[in-house]
């Protein structure tokens, strides 16, 4: 073999090799990351599960999903910050994404949702579009799903939660901002700052009479060991986000894009239907060690009226239309 046909041979060698790195690296799935602040025991960490495998199904060995959950990778503002900046690939969040706009606050108007049903009416209706666009325009993320976190109850050690009177002078670790601060003290409640991991030990010495949070959280913390009442107040309910940074979301290919997307909306009902499942599953545990009763809805929603006028006269009736519109039975 000539000098020049051994370099022939030789850059076909190579130009082989490279080719054969560069298939075997294409066929390497590509690792998306989705965080989120909440534990395993989430709807959320429920709702990143199944989209990752509903992507898999239709874009089989493209991605490895890594999930998150219990703030492993930051709180819940720090992750929104990170998508923001492109530093992570995903995150699955609540409250956190109302603070990116006073508008989407409607989520903090206590008392605005009557039922699960009423929330999926009003976000089919139109509100889950109204938000969508919304978080968009003023986060710079990309929406890919609007699922469930749920109803906020109060859990405490000194009585049924019936009334707005039942909660004169109880000492409640509040989460969220003044605005909520501000209704359960409206209503006599005496609001505590406490962390939530510290929450518990609060309740065994006393420092605070109980606390309010979404069921997963009580269930989690295993709060009904040192509680006797569970009042389902349904004071709040919040959705959660699912959240890709748009430069993760840019680097997709348009099919990979419209995958994506449309498997955030198809898992929708899904996602509901895990969140009331797991829901009804932790309270049916924790009826053993507390006593769990419902409450006046209206006597709650007439007391806290004037605050939907505050929010009225700074973002119009427009979301609140929508959401009584959809009331059932209206």
């Amino acid at each position: 073999m000539t000098s020049k046909s051994r370099s022939v041979a030789l850059a076909a060698a190579v130009s082989a090799t490279l080719l054969a790195v560069a298939t075997a690296a294409a066929a390497e799935p590509r690792e998306v990351r989705i965080a989120s602040h909440v534990s395993e025991l989430a709807p959320l960490h429920a709702q990143s599960q199944l989209f990752a495998e509903k992507i898999e199904e239709r874009l089989p060995g493209q991605f490895e999903f890594k999930l998150f959950p219990g703030g492993q990778l930051g709180k819940e503002s720090a992750l929104i910050d990170n998508v923001q900046l492109g530093t992570i690939e995903m995150i699955n969040v609540a409250s956190g994404v109302l603070k990116v706009d006073a508008k989407l606050g409607v989520f903090d108007l206590p008392w605005l949702f009557s039922s699960r049903d009423h929330v999926r009416a009003a976000m089919a209706a139109g509100l889950e579009a109204e938000i969508r666009t919304r978080v968009e325009d003023r986060a710079g993320v990309k929406v890919v799903g609007v699922y469930e976190n749920g109803f906020r109850h109060v859990i405490n050690s000194q009585r049924p939660i019936a009334t707005p009177a039942d909660l004169e002078g109880m000492k409640v670790r509040i989460s969220g901002g003044k605005f909520r601060q501000d209704v359960f003290a409206s209503l006599g409640a005496v609001p505590a700052k406490v962390a939530w991991g510290e929450t518990f030990t609060a309740m065994q010495t006393g420092v605070v009479d109980g606390a309010e949070a979404a069921i997963y959280g009580f269930y989690g913390q295993r709060m009904h060991e040192v509680q006797d009442y569970l009042s389902l107040t349904s004071h709040v309910y919040t959705p959660s986000f699912l959240l890709a940074s748009e430069s993760f979301w840019d680097s997709l290919s348009e099919e990979q894009q419209s995958v994506f997307a449309e498997v955030g909306r198809e898992i929708t009902a899904q996602a509901y239907a895990q969140a009331a499942e797991m829901e009804a599953r932790y309270l049916e545990e924790m009826r053993a060690a507390l006593a769990v009763n419902e409450v006046d809805l209206e006597a709650f929603q007439a007391a806290v009226a004037g605050v939907y006028e505050s929010y009225t006269e700074a973002h119009g009736t427009a979301w609140l239309e929508l959401v009584n519109g959809s009331r059932p039975g209206s």
